[in-house]
């Protein structure tokens, strides 16, 4: 496949990616607020900044090497913003330690991992197409799928062991593997910066 039929196919995945992340937030974080979810409060903060990472892989797409590893930068620090969400909620909980609605907790979290699945299955193929950006956008989705099988997890155990600590523990894994994933993307920014004029 020709370079300009991939970056074709990159733009056309990062807008069905953006517009499905952008859509879900609103489910889950309507969940979250209901039930009092610290993993899907985080879940839903991270589907609103992957819609804004897609959105900018979409318009940093034509920019030159240098402006994309720019970019790169950019996203790394955006892939923290789920961390500090969850940090404040996960403050919250530790206060009122009530367990979440197992029942809603579950189906939201599956709902969540169709949705990454789907937007990882469209991205594995031109994750390498712009460097950091296409990188960025692959690894927040596949993140995300492992982060709502943990969800899934968390409402399972919460149904069998009534505590706000399965949540509160997802949550917390969430931010850690958002951590990774703002590392991978700084260094591959850092790398496209380092060979580009």
């Amino acid at each position: 496949m020709s370079d300009e039929s991939l970056k074709h196919e990159l733009r056309r995945a990062v807008v069905i990616v953006a517009l499905l992340n952008l859509a879900y937030f609103f489910v889950e974080f309507a969940v979250a607020r209901t039930i009092g979810s610290v993993s899907l409060f985080a879940d839903s903060v991270d589907f609103l900044e992957d819609a804004s990472v897609n959105f900018l892989v979409l318009v940093a797409l034509g920019w030159t090497a240098k402006r994309r590893a720019s970019v790169g930068f950019l996203l790394a620090l955006l892939l923290l913003v789920p961390g500090i969400a969850t940090a404040w909620m996960a403050w919250q909980k530790f206060n009122a330690p009530v367990p979440p609605a197992e029942l809603p907790l579950s189906l939201a979290g599956l709902g969540a991992f169709a949705v990454n699945l789907y937007c990882a299955y469209l991205l594995a193929r031109v994750r390498n197409v712009a460097g950091s950006l296409s990188r960025a956008a692959f690894l927040s989705a596949r993140n995300d799928a492992f982060a709502n099988l943990a969800i899934v997890a968390a409402a399972g155990v919460t149904a069998f062991w009534p505590s706000a600590w399965p949540d509160l523990v997802v949550g917390l894994a969430i931010f850690t593997l958002n951590l990774g994933a703002a590392h991978e993307v700084y260094e591959a920014a850092r790398k496209e910066a380092a060979h580009t004029p």
